[in-house]
């Protein structure tokens, strides 16, 4: 049965169901079916899910021409054309064709030549191994992998839900440039919809209620993002809460009253301040588990506490790490999985970097944020390594100074940060932010995950002239 196709027969049974047609539930179903399983997914919303039209490509189509731009008012010979203000109009369309119009047409075309059959409709489990869609029934032979990501929550704010506030979605997707744009969240959607507005032509307040920005990275990180949003003349505060929200007509301003007694009024609000899993009405209640709750998972992120194992949670819903990059991961790792156990292949799931242990989502994630400048970082920040009892060594480095942030771009500010286990002298986490370093992570992400001792990394030249040559700044400023 082709994905295109549509039939009403009850009991239909396939070896894998999946729940979520997003890049997770898409990599659990093609990997299954690469290993001669027969599976489906069942979707509600598009194939291709979040990622695809309200965050990761949307998003980054927004910040693209701003990064662009940034740097050529940089570069000898080309800044005095760059001094324009972004055409937003054109901003906007690309956004609309890079996310295909909103339309999952091309999704669908993929499903149907990868074999992979796909039902519409919100899918519910009805017991062991068992998927209710609108009335019809399917049944799992094997495994039934819950991928239905997570959804952007509102705070309990007097006022806030009635004011009909932006989230995640709305920022992504709106057809025109507000004139004035509260965001509330210091976080990677915060920082990255701030960027991306304001470079479009929106007065932006971002309000946090720690005392920086992008809390979970290393602290520098959140400065030199912060110093470059208040040069594109975003006001930024920190320390402040929201005690109520008034809107009093549908379109109109709103009006957001802080705990300190001020009030800020803008045209729109984006709050993006959490997420919660999207798994309170598929039917957790019907297999013991709690409706609405993140799931429990094992290194093959297969469900605990669930009789028989042939439940899996993959991708958001299991809180391990809220990428797309590493939702994809556990896809692969969940697929290798359920196919070995479906052939009775014994699993070894004590072994940390086998095909089927997910340990990346717990010692190497790499994370980009694309803001300007961008800000990368994998593994572990000095203050969680300390937390978690290592014995430590921070190494920094100005990034500006070396030779390959010279040519880049003039006046280029940056910063570079490794943190160092010493007793087995392996990199723990990397941390870098400057123009163009989304490029540099992969190599920190291959050394982190890999483990490979600092005196290897001394025979992984970096070309020159470019900015990768921080490599060597750091490992001699470690030697000393």
């Amino acid at each position: 049965m082709a994905a295109t196709e549509a039939t009403n027969a009850a009991d239909e049974a396939y070896d894998v169901i999946v729940l979520g047609a997003g890049p997770t539930g898409e990599n659990v179903a093609d990997r299954a079916h690469a290993a001669g399983l027969s599976a489906v997914i069942v979707e509600s919303e598009l194939v291709g899910g979040e990622c695809s039209y309200w965050a990761c490509m949307p998003s980054k189509a927004l910040l693209r021409p701003v990064t662009v731009r940034s740097e050529a008012r940089r570069a000898p010979g080309i800044k005095d054309a760059a001094d324009g203000p972004l055409d937003a109009p054109a901003v906007l369309g690309h956004r609309d064709a890079v996310v295909s119009y909103w339309k999952d047409d091309g999704q669908v075309r993929w499903l149907d030549s990868a074999g992979i059959d796909l039902v519409r409709g919100q899918g519910r489990l009805a017991g062991p191994r068992r998927v209710v869609v609108d009335g019809r029934v399917l049944t799992a032979r094997h495994a039934v992998a819950v991928c239905t990501g997570s959804r952007a929550v509102l705070p309990p704010i007097p006022g806030l839900a009635e004011a009909r506030p932006w989230t995640s979605r709305d920022a992504t997707s709106a057809k025109t440039v507000p004139g004035r744009l509260v965001v509330v969240g210091g976080g990677v959607v915060g920082v990255e919809m701030a960027t991306a507005w304001r470079a479009l032509g929106a007065s932006v307040t971002l309000l946090v209620r720690g005392d920086g920005l992008l809390p979970r990275m290393e602290p520098f990180a959140g400065h030199l993002v912060a110093e470059s949003l208040a040069e594109a003349g975003a006001f930024l505060r920190t320390g402040v809460e929201v005690r109520e929200v008034r809107r009093e007509a549908p379109g109109g301003p709103v009006t957001v009253l802080l705990d300190s007694g001020d009030e800020i009024v803008a045209d729109e609000l984006l709050i993006a301040t959490g997420r919660a899993p999207r798994t309170e009405d598929i039917g957790l209640d019907t297999v013991g588990l709690q409706p609405g709750s993140w799931l429990d998972v094992d290194d093959s992120c297969r469900v605990k506490g669930v009789t028989g194992g042939w439940l899996y949670g993959v991708g958001d819903v299991n809180h391990r790490a809220l990428l797309t990059h590493q939702g994809k991961y556990q896809a692969r790792i969940a697929g290798a999985a359920i196919s070995a156990r479906a052939r009775g292949v014994p699993i070894l799931e004590s072994d940390p970097w086998g095909a089927h242990a997910a340990t990346a989502d717990t010692r190497a994630v790499p994370q980009v944020v694309f803001s300007d400048p961008e800000a990368a970082a994998v593994g572990l920040s000095a203050a969680e390594a300390e937390r978690a009892g290592y014995r430590i060594r921070v190494v920094d480095q100005d990034l500006a100074a070396v030779s390959g942030a010279y040519l880049y771009a003039d006046g280029y500010r940056g910063r570079a940060r490794i943190i160092v286990d010493l007793d087995r002298e392996v990199l723990l986490g990397a941390t870098f932010v400057g123009h163009g370093v989304a490029e540099l992570l992969h190599s920190a992400t291959v050394a982190v995950a890999g483990e490979v001792p600092v005196e290897r990394l001394w025979h992984a030249v970096p070309s020159y002239p470019t900015i990768s040559e921080v490599w060597l700044r750091l490992l001699e400023a470690y030697r000393g």
